[in-house]
């Protein structure tokens, strides 16, 4: 039957409790049988008019007891399986979004941040259905009916071989309408991920669009979305509704077979009326289990189409930046690159050249700048520091030890990264600046704050520290969204420092202000910083500009000048 391969693996680790759900199921088909034959023994003793009270006291007993061990062991089925299913989600979640964590911003560069969330969420809650019901069903659907028919035989022979005929038609129906299933509700899931992506991405560009007055525009395209998913959905509901339609009826007419056969033999002597009553109440039993099967089938189906969107994600390659066993950052932050290059995934295998053959050296307690076009390779160049990748040739050494073998949480303690738009998330702004240092009391936050220049503005809001600031820091200015991430900085107390200058977009005044605080940051520690501006420049220990992936001159600000080349030209055309 339908089966996923890297979901069974995954839902091996829950086997006692799958294996509980379906030896519950088992249970719950005895105890059905047991109730046949309850009941059968007391209409054939009320027909045969022997009925008494004490011939009827044991078949009633055993009825009751069925019933009451029925519904206890259906009770047992339900738990186990949704406990399983439960813990493969919980499992699953995490294990995602700790491989996101892994992958990083440099490899999830070209992922929808919707899609990604919906698969997280909605994406993992379809294999409910697949854990808790489909795969249990499954066992149930190749056990019971046979083991029914078994039980049938001893008592009829002929309607044994009539049941055991007629049950593979519902299975055959079940594999030819799988198919088109299974597509259908792939296409449904990718239309899904697509419109939470896309309505995400209206909702986070809303102030652009009503600027540009396109939000009529955007609108339009989330109803075509929308109808792109209510189509697939009811491409998946009419499959479904088609295959219950046929798996009913296929089992209506298979034990309408048996009946018929069953009281043409009764009408003629040819069969007892208790076998005969027996085998009729146990003839909807025999296709009830392959019923719920094919009821299962297209939710489980959703499930799959979900689990391998999963499955892909949780099989990319993640970089490899850590080698055990680790060592401690050194002390000295002598950083080198040596003759690194970087490429970045592509479709179909293919990867497009970042940086080639980059050469570096960042002198401990000095800046150096990075300068060059849009492009050029430099926020690779601190991607790459920051260890959100490897190198795909040569080597990053601090102190002559590979950045690989230093331990990946100490190092990205060691260094402290104050972006161009820094991103705040909902929450008071002590939790915000906290971010660097979560275990840093109120009395560093209020330090850090004051350092950054962000004093005067804490002190005109009404809660101070713990006013709350909307999603993306809403509530504070350009400008004050980069003081707060410059006391995070501040507060992370870390020797070395990655800077995309945070001035970069601001007015002059603002600019200068900025400075002012950037180069006390900057007093006395290792810094790369990504330069947009030449003041930056001028103030930077070294420069290196970058061109095409490749260094195409390092000096400073006075060498540059002289040498009349690129750096010079960019002087004058400021």
């Amino acid at each position: 039957m339908f089966l996923e391969r890297r979901l069974l693996d995954e839902a091996q680790v829950e086997r006692l409790l799958l294996a509980t759900a379906v030896g519950c199921g088992l249970g719950v088909a005895f105890a059905t049988v047991i109730q046949a034959w309850a009941i059968a023994r007391v209409v054939a003793l009320a027909l045969a008019k022997t009925l008494t009270g004490s011939s009827a006291r044991q078949p009633f007993a055993i009825f009751a007891a069925a019933t009451i061990v029925r519904a206890l062991l259906a009770w047992g089925r339900t738990a186990a399986a949704s406990v399983a299913s439960q813990r493969l989600k919980d499992r699953l979640r995490q294990r995602l979004a700790t491989h996101i964590a892994e992958l990083g911003p440099l490899a999830l560069g070209g992922e929808q941040t919707g899609e990604l969330a919906g698969t997280l969420s909605e994406g993992i809650e379809r294999l409910d259905a697949y854990v808790s019901t489909y795969l249990p069903q499954l066992a149930l659907a190749a056990g019971i009916p046979i083991g029914i028919v078994i039980l049938v035989a001893f008592r009829d022979l002929l309607s044994a071989a009539v049941l055991l005929v007629t049950i593979p038609v519902i299975p055959m129906f079940m594999v030819l309408i799988g198919g088109a299933a299974s597509a259908k509700s792939r296409r449904q899931w990718t239309e899904l991920a697509r419109l939470g992506a896309h309505f995400l991405e209206a909702i986070q560009g809303l102030t652009t669009l009503k600027i540009f007055g396109r939000i009529h525009d955007e609108i339009g395209k989330i109803a075509t979305t929308s109808e792109q998913f209510r189509e697939a959905t009811m491409g998946v509901l009419r499959i479904a509704f088609l295959s219950a339609l046929t798996l009913e009826l296929v089992a209506t007419i298979s034990t309408a077979v048996v009946a018929v056969q069953v009281g043409l033999r009764l009408l003629y002597g040819k069969l007892m009326f208790e076998p005969a009553f027996f085998v009729l109440l146990l003839a909807p039993e025999v296709y009830g289990p392959l019923r719920a099967l094919g009821a299962a089938f297209h939710p489980g189906t959703q499930g799959v189409a979900a689990a391998e969107r999963i499955f892909e994600l949780l099989e990319a390659e993640a970089p490899h930046l850590e080698h055990a066993p680790t060592v401690p950052p050194p002390p000295e932050l002598h950083i080198r690159f040596e003759d690194v290059g970087f490429s970045y995934p592509q479709h179909r295998g293919e990867r497009a050249a970042a940086l080639d053959g980059i050469t570096l050296e960042i002198v401990p307690g000095t800046t150096l700048a990075l300068a060059g076009p849009t492009g050029a390779g430099k926020s690779t160049i601190a991607a790459l520091l920051l260890r959100f990748a490897v190198p795909g040739h040569g080597r990053i050494t601090v102190d002559g030890v590979p950045l690989e073998e230093i331990e990946l949480g100490a190092w990205r303690r060691t260094c402290a990264w104050v972006p161009q738009r820094p991103f705040l998330f909902a929450g008071s702004i002590a939790d915000n600046v906290r971010l660097a240092r979560p275990d840093a009391g109120m009395a560093a936050v209020e330090r850090a704050v004051a350092a950054a220049g962000l004093e005067p503005v804490v002190m005109r809001l009404p809660a101070g520290l713990e006013t709350q600031l909307g999603e993306g820091g809403a509530g504070l200015s350009g400008g004050e969204l980069q003081r707060l991430a410059l006391a995070r900085a501040f507060l992370a107390e870390a020797p070395c420092l990655v800077l995309d200058e945070p001035a970069a977009h601001l007015d002059p005044r603002l600019e200068a202000d900025l400075g002012a605080v950037m180069s006390r940051l900057l007093d006395g520690r290792t810094a790369l910083v990504i330069a947009h501006r030449l003041q930056t420049l001028r103030t930077a220990g070294r420069i290196a500009i970058v061109e095409a992936g490749r260094i195409v001159e390092t000096g400073t600000h006075e060498e540059l000048l002289r040498s009349g080349g690129v750096y010079a030209r960019m002087v004058a055309a400021e």
